[in-house]
């Protein structure tokens, strides 16, 4: 499952098959990995919920969600938290967040791509000098500089850099959502194939 998170003022909310307003609207600058918002979320907690169980429940639960789609192609969106009385909890899901980014960060490598095979190269960051190798597949010279470089990735797992990222950013448009006194919404993606739930 996809999920979009969003923020607007209560007295902006509308009812489904309406919109959500565009001009006054707070959202995270997620990755656009479909899995990586899920990710993130697994190990979090919300009101003494899983957070990945909260939002299944609000989502496709026996009582669907009525407010404003996102955009087209998202279903009607649903209350995760609203301020006042969910300010703590949000909050500690924020600082839980941004402890599990810090927790599973690993160690970073800087990424390279050959320019014409593709073949990708990573270099530990402490490791980083400026070098140009023949690349080991087509014989390309590929400067490995870290100006030219296609950005960070964790040397373990390249998918959890996009997973340490949705958490960061989840965590800080939270707190600001939370500072604006802005209800935070969630949608599912209608146009993303469901998969089965992951733990």
């Amino acid at each position: 499952m996809a999920f979009r998170f969003l923020a607007v003022p209560a007295h902006r909310l509308v009812n489904f098959p309406q919109t959500l307003p565009d001009d006054e609207r707070l959202e995270p600058e997620l990755p656009p990995v479909h899995e990586a918002v899920e990710r993130a979320l697994t190990g979090a907690e919300f009101r003494d919920m899983r957070a990945k169980d909260r939002l299944r429940i609000l989502l496709q639960g026996d009582r669907p969600p009525s407010l404003g789609a996102p955009e087209t192609g998202f279903g009607p969106s649903a209350i995760f938290a609203h301020p006042p009385q969910d300010l703590p909890a949000l909050l500690r899901l924020a600082d839980e967040l941004e402890n599990l980014a810090r927790r599973e960060a690993g160690e970073r490598a800087l990424v390279w791509k050959c320019g014409d095979c593709g073949a990708r190269y990573a270099v530990p960051v402490a490791l980083v000098r400026q070098v140009s190798i023949r690349c080991e597949r087509c014989g390309t010279p590929v400067e490995l500089a870290a100006t030219r470089s296609l950005g960070e990735e964790s040397l373990i797992d390249p998918f959890l850099g996009a997973v340490n990222h949705s958490r960061r950013e989840l965590a800080a448009f939270f707190r600001e959502a939370m500072a604006r006194g802005w209800p935070v919404l969630v949608a599912e993606d209608k146009r993303v194939p469901r998969t089965q739930p992951s733990a």
